[in-house]
């Protein structure tokens, strides 16, 4: 992997708060790529499924309404998932409090794209390429030997525990989800868990995200469009301002948080797993000049050093493995080095390429 950045990291935040009128050149998307605001999305079809987990997690029938949103979305909200809501809110506030620093203090954690952990602005190492709008913070949550508290932020006084302390509910969270994704899928509970090479050996990384104010939020995107590369992503949102849009057919929806929800989505990884019955699904953020937006990702992923590959169960003669056995470690190393590109990655794996 490149040890260093093509060009010199640009800290978006400070672009904004330097009061710039027009976006730099190298943050103008291609006209294909720039946002598009749907006028009417009032329909209860177009917007994600909002699932309460207490009644899915005791009611039989509840794996059902996951598989309906997986197949239908592959995004879901949750509400009653077992993470305390004023943590959410305290984990949330201390990041917004960390971006809110001088960038010369926020530098101290600048990262390279051996291990994009710490903090950064770009993703991907291609010269020239056209950038987002958007500053991030990257740690390493699982598993707990790759873990490096020392490398997280020291300020404000006790994010680093709050980190911990979030980090270990929404890994709580995500044991049970994936336990419902196998249910749902027709397999045991602990199935889709020992895919992923057993819960001991999974890995987790916590992306905090700031989309600073922008004076030409039509000409660029806080994140391009994307499917995320693991196994599901757990978003806490920013609980004021939108921007997270999920494709859907040929429209983008934007999302409309619900208070107290996380959002879910599902990862290339699972796509693979499943031989294409869930799909990861191309999302994207789109950016405002009145508000800065915050968000936390979670990447819940399969151990990095195993072939992961369709399940057994899902081949048949009729439908055989649609795709082939790669490494995560491997296959992360695609959006490290190129950026995001749609569902560009994971159909590269598909067995007729």
């Amino acid at each position: 992997m490149v040890a260093s950045w093509p060009e010199p990291i640009v800290s978006v935040q400070a672009l904004s708060q330097a009061g710039v009128s027009t976006v730099p050149n190298r943050y103008v998307k291609p006209t294909h790529q720039r946002p598009v605001y749907n006028s009417d999305q009032s329909g209860l079809d177009m917007e994600i499924p909002v699932l309460d987990m207490s009644d899915v997690w005791r009611n039989p029938e509840g794996v059902k309404r996951v598989r309906k949103a997986c197949e239908e979305w592959g995004f879901f909200q949750v509400v009653n998932h077992g993470v305390d809501h004023e943590l959410m809110e305290r984990v949330r506030g201390a990041w917004r409090e960390f971006f809110d620093l001088p960038v010369e203090v926020k530098r101290k954690y600048a990262n390279s794209p051996d291990t994009y952990e710490g903090y950064g602005s770009r993703i991907g190492v291609v010269k020239d390429a056209k950038l987002d709008w958007s500053d991030y913070f990257f740690l390493n949550y699982l598993p707990s030997s790759i873990r490096n508290p020392s490398k997280w932020p020291s300020q404000p006084p006790k994010i680093r525990e709050l980190i911990e302390e979030y980090g270990e509910e929404v890994r709580k969270l995500c044991e049970r989800l994936v336990e419902t994704l196998s249910e749902s899928l027709g397999l045991e509970p602990n199935h889709l868990m020992k895919a992923f090479g057993g819960v001991d050996k999974v890995g987790a990384s916590l992306r905090a995200n700031f989309y600073p104010k922008c004076p030409q939020p039509h000409l660029t995107l806080g994140l391009s469009s994307h499917s995320d590369p693991g196994g599901i992503t757990i978003v806490l949102s920013d609980e004021n301002v939108a921007g997270l849009q999920v494709r859907r057919g040929d429209c983008w929806v934007t999302v409309k948080s619900v208070p107290n929800a996380l959002i879910v989505n599902i990862g290339d990884q699972v796509q693979i797993l499943s031989n294409g019955i869930y799909k990861s699904v191309e999302h994207q953020v789109i950016v405002n000049s009145g508000m800065d937006r915050v968000s936390l990702a979670l990447f819940y992923n399969p151990r990095s050093d195993i072939p992961i590959g369709p399940v057994e169960e899902f081949l048949t003669e009729n439908r055989p493995a649609l795709y082939k056995p790669t490494r995560f470690d491997e296959y992360r190393l695609m959006i490290r080095q190129k950026g995001p590109s749609g569902k560009n990655q994971v159909d590269s794996l598909l067995a007729s390429t």
